[in-house]
């Protein structure tokens, strides 16, 4: 149960009650000061936020809350076991209202993510929240237009991509952008794991009995419950999750984007194509997607498969180019770097990065932003983090425009692009070698769509189809705040 004092009538009335400021309160926390800390949502990544909060120096885990009782009371005896004691809660509002909380970090599922950083913004905490750090392009605007106004008072809102913190990717960004293999031609985004079926249910489930269905499915309405595992496989149906491009995805765009030194708006154009293949379940998303996005003058693609690389057996491993899986490509004239080593063209090694893929200060950078009133690296400003997720759901919404084409239309389709081809052929070989025929089970290909980057809308033919899918519904009383 919750020690918070408020009654939940008086709670509910004040934070709900439309747009409110910041509040006087909400200030720098100095040196010497302890930084108190709670965490929303840990059944999954939120576990690694208390694990990465424990080591840093002077933060107090004082609170969690997490929708699922079960899940609290695991929790709540393993840190008993390191005498640590916190507050509990179920309510996420209650928990943003908590004077005794200076900052909270999100790792809720992707649907409320935007919902609860809104709430805590209005409250004065600090934020830190988990890829994606919106569920769709409206609240990713609304997460900047909030958070600009938060740094104005000295309050930090921090996206949760580990790489910006990591000193291998920042070693090989320099040193790509010292010319050392030429301009760039290509940055290469993969999503290579294998995602299994989700199966298919034949009637609405019920949600587990210690979960409040009401508040996991808060900011949208209590649907019908399609898919056998409650956790987790909401990653794969539209009103809660983005697919795996929306889910690893962003870490492997954000990466991306800094190979291009962080284009200041996403890009006027994009298009997708893929399909749900392998499989008739209950998920929706895609678990093939490649995604074409022409940035000036170095074009960004996303290539996610998630599927084996062959027989739909998965002790096949999973399919790579140039050795990498999931992972980072930046192309260049005189070679190319994958990960932590870069290349000749030849495919010899020109130089390897220490340090790589450990992102231990990506926490400890939060905090230190914290006490500072101020983000102490760029790197870590919220609006990477925006434009990262933004990425997936410019492509997811080419997607769901779609329509199955045939192979040779969708090659003439990519006649110019020497990336988008080879990556085209390469999806096609795969599937054929899990026995997929795309002559019968037909890509789906979305339309290129026009969009214009400083309003973020989209823009052309397909404007009003495109800008709905951004418009999803809002439960009475969870609606998103303005702050």
């Amino acid at each position: 149960m919750s020690t918070f004092a408020t009654s939940r009538r008086r709670f509910l009335a004040t934070s709900l009650a439309g747009a409110v400021s910041l509040p006087a309160w909400a200030a720098p926390i100095g040196a010497n000061s302890d930084v108190r800390v709670a965490t929303i949502g840990f059944r999954g990544r939120g576990r690694g936020h208390i694990k990465e909060l424990l080591k840093v120096p002077g933060v107090r885990l004082v609170a969690l809350c997490d929708v699922d009782q079960d899940v609290i009371d695991k929790q709540v005896a393993a840190l008993a076991k390191e005498n640590i004691q916190v507050k509990t809660y179920r309510d996420f509002r209650e928990c943003c209202a908590d004077k005794d909380i200076d900052a909270v970090t999100i790792a809720t599922p992707n649907h409320s993510h935007v919902l609860i950083a809104l709430t805590a913004l209005q409250h004065g905490k600090h934020v830190y929240v988990e890829k994606p750090v919106c569920h769709n392009l409206i609240e990713g605007r609304k997460l900047m237009a909030a958070a600009t106004k938060a740094a104005e008072k000295g309050i930090i809102v921090q996206h949760g991509m580990q790489r910006r913190s990591d000193l291998g990717w920042a070693a090989a960004m320099q040193w790509v952008n010292e010319g050392h293999i030429g301009k760039k031609k290509l940055s290469h985004a993969l999503v290579h794991g294998m995602r299994l079926s989700i199966d298919k249910v034949d009637a609405a489930q019920t949600p587990p009995a210690s979960v409040d269905y009401k508040l996991w499915s808060a900011p949208r309405p209590e649907l019908p419950i399609m898919r056998k595992q409650f956790h987790y496989d909401w990653h794969w149906q539209w009103p809660y999750g983005n697919g795996d491009i929306g889910n690893q995805g962003p870490h492997q765009y954000d990466v991306a984007r800094w190979a291009l030194n962080d284009p200041a708006t996403l890009p006027q154009r994009v298009m997708s194509l893929g399909h749900r293949w392998g499989y008739v379940d209950d998920g929706q998303t895609a678990n093939c997607q490649l995604a074409f996005h022409p940035y000036e003058p170095v074009p960004l693609l996303m290539d996610m498969f998630g599927l084996p690389a062959k027989n739909m057996d998965k002790k096949t491993g999973e399919p790579h180019s140039k050795g990498i899986r999931t992972g980072n490509i930046i192309h260049c004239e005189g070679g190319y770097v994958a990960e932590s080593k870069a290349y000749d063209n030849d495919g010899k090694t020109i130089t390897k990065f220490e340090n790589f893929l450990t992102g231990p200060d990506h926490m400890k950078n939060f905090i230190d932003s914290v006490r500072a009133g101020k983000y102490t690296k760029d790197v870590l400003h919220i609006r990477h983090g925006q434009q990262a997720a933004c990425l997936s759901h410019l492509a997811n919404t080419s997607y769901r425009l779609g329509k199955a084409m045939k192979n040779e239309e969708i090659k003439e389709r990519l006649q110019g692009d020497k990336f988008g081809q080879e990556m085209f052929e390469d999806m096609l070989a795969t599937l054929a070698a899990n026995q997929i025929d795309t002559n019968v089970d037909q890509v789906v290909v979305g339309p290129w769509l026009d969009f214009d980057p400083v309003n973020e809308v989209f823009t052309g033919e397909f404007a009003a189809e495109a800008n709905k899918l951004a418009q999803e519904e809002y439960a009475a009383g969870f609606e998103l705040p303005e702050v």
